[in-house]
């Protein structure tokens, strides 16, 4: 049995260091262009408490080294990754940055170990700690919930990442098979209801991934469409622009004498332009009076 729970607790660290070097490729283009621009840290700064928490767990629970490794490869990521966000960050944002790193990951986490360890007898701090661990765990694999009640509402996975949401849901089963070999309720728990959020992430990309297509797809076509019912639209106004200039320079040879052009047709191919650009999707799918500009009515519509 022992050996079971290590082989699974490698695959384990070797699932959640991936999930750790997820944000790499984020932090390279920071680098790349010397600017955090729109992302924010706190969620960096959270990971950092929650490893650091579960490395403390990790030591004070008997064979516990696994839980150790994994969580220690997970401060050395956040720690990284929060350094390079202050190095790029705006002057405003690093100083609130700085400000949550000194009351989360210093103060609140050194007031926890303190406390674990100089009022608490052996028992009880596994417990407590254990319980701070499973708070934290289960609100990372709760995170997603806004995405997902996003892709229901578009019926797109564009924000939903395949890949992440897979790992996530592999990571959680393997630590729920961990926990259960090692009768551990502290890894066990938050993993299960991982496993189960999983489930529903995986669940809605199955489900949406080919209306994603279908949907981006349409647009495609309709985006296709109004270019190439503005660009008629011009291509009318400069053919009636250049029929007036040569019958107006015939006009003007036999009579020996220029006419002014009328502005009949610039005028109508000026709102014609104007009420292209701002038709909507189901407005292109009707005609287009060039004459008036407007929208006109189809009677074969439904």
């Amino acid at each position: 049995m022992a050996s079971s729970s290590f082989i699974v607790g490698i695959i384990g660290n070797v699932i959640s260091i991936l999930v750790f070097a997820s944000p790499i490729k984020t932090f390279w283009l920071v680098v790349k262009k010397k600017s955090t621009e729109n992302y924010k840290g706190d969620p960096y700064i959270t990971t950092l408490l929650s490893t650091s928490l579960w490395s403390f767990y990790g030591l004070l629970k008997p064979g516990g080294l696994l839980v150790v490794t994994v969580n220690g490869a997970g401060v050395v990521f956040q720690l990284v990754y929060v350094a390079l966000f202050l190095a790029y960050a705006p002057k405003n944002i690093k100083v609130k940055t700085a400000r949550s790193i000194v009351v989360l990951n210093v103060g609140f986490l050194g007031s926890v170990i303190l406390v674990t360890l100089l009022a608490m007898h052996e028992n009880l701090r596994l417990t407590f700690a254990g319980i701070l661990c499973a708070v934290f765990t289960i609100g990372m694999y709760a995170s997603p919930l806004s995405v997902m009640r996003a892709v229901v509402k578009t019926k797109s996975v564009k924000y939903m990442p395949f890949l992440l949401s897979f790992f996530l849901f592999f990571n959680a089963v393997v630590w729920s098979v961990y926990a259960i070999l090692v009768k551990d309720i502290y890894i066990g728990v938050p993993n299960s209801i991982g496993f189960l959020l999983g489930s529903v992430q995986l669940i809605l990309y199955a489900a949406y991934e080919n209306k994603s297509t279908s949907t981006e797809s349409t647009v495609e076509m309709e985006e296709e469409g109004s270019v190439r019912l503005m660009k008629g639209t011009m291509e009318m106004g400069a053919s009636g622009d250049d029929g007036d200039e040569a019958h107006l320079k015939n006009r003007g040879l036999s009579k020996g004498m220029s006419l002014p052009k009328p502005q009949i047709n610039r005028e109508n191919s000026l709102k014609g332009i104007v009420k292209t650009l701002s038709l909507s999707p189901y407005e292109l799918q009707w005609p287009l009076d060039y004459e008036t500009g407007n929208v006109g009515d189809d009677t074969n519509h439904p």
